[in-house]
């Protein structure tokens, strides 16, 4: 198998997230932040090229406006190295930026994803990604929901964070732990991705084995 060709891309790891107005609940930030200091450090030694990633909102909104301490990068990201930045709008890395030019200049092949939202610009570059011919990989203990409720329903973080990762590992990218992440990328070796029919059928074996 031929080694993949990584870039790792840490999505919006901003104050907004820690003690701004969007709080990541699941997993919690003392788990997820390290994780992703971790694969910071595995990359660059690695020479797998960092990406970060700055979310900025019109000025004057609730959320990520630039030149507040909530818009800007968390330390543990700000004080690493990294080869390229990207300041978005929407919730793809790719709409607006320089991404895809900047991914097929370089080679990459594989996007390796952390940083926040789980369901919202994870799972939109993520997609993304697959739609340009990308393979994706997620790090579901260095990536992080929060809750909502709407007039559609409710939903926790940790149901939002379970659900997202299990259809993204169904079609559209390896889903992973740091750790293994970690011990594949020293290995030069690619993540196991699961499939539509497969993940399918487990899940009515399951609820049979339930029913029976």
């Amino acid at each position: 198998m031929t080694a993949p060709r990584r870039a790792l891309v840490v999505i919006d790891v901003q104050n907004e997230y820690f003690t701004g107005n969007l709080p990541i609940e699941y997993p919690p930030v003392d788990i997820t932040l390290p994780n992703i200091g971790r694969a910071m450090d595995v990359a660059a030694a690695a020479g797998i090229p960092v990406v970060v990633v700055q979310h900025t909102a019109p000025a004057g909104a609730p959320v990520f406006d630039k030149g507040t301490h909530a818009w800007e990068l968390h330390p543990e990201v700000a004080r690493r190295a990294r080869d390229h930045y990207i300041e978005k709008h929407q919730a793809s890395v790719f709409t607006g930026t320089d991404f895809e030019g900047w991914v097929r200049a370089h080679g990459i092949d594989t996007l390796t994803i952390v940083g926040y939202m789980t369901h919202n610009c994870d799972v939109s570059t993520t997609l993304q990604a697959s739609h340009l011919g990308l393979k994706a990989e997620f790090l579901a203990d260095a990536t992080g929901a929060l809750p909502y409720e709407n007039s559609a329903g409710r939903v926790s973080a940790e149901e939002i964070h379970r659900a997202f990762s299990v259809v993204l590992h169904s079609n559209f990218a390896a889903v992973a732990t740091t750790a293994q992440w970690t011990t594949a990328v020293r290995a030069g070796e690619g993540l196991p991705m699961d499939n539509v029919p497969m993940s399918n059928q487990r899940a009515r074996a399951t609820a049979a084995e339930h029913r029976a």
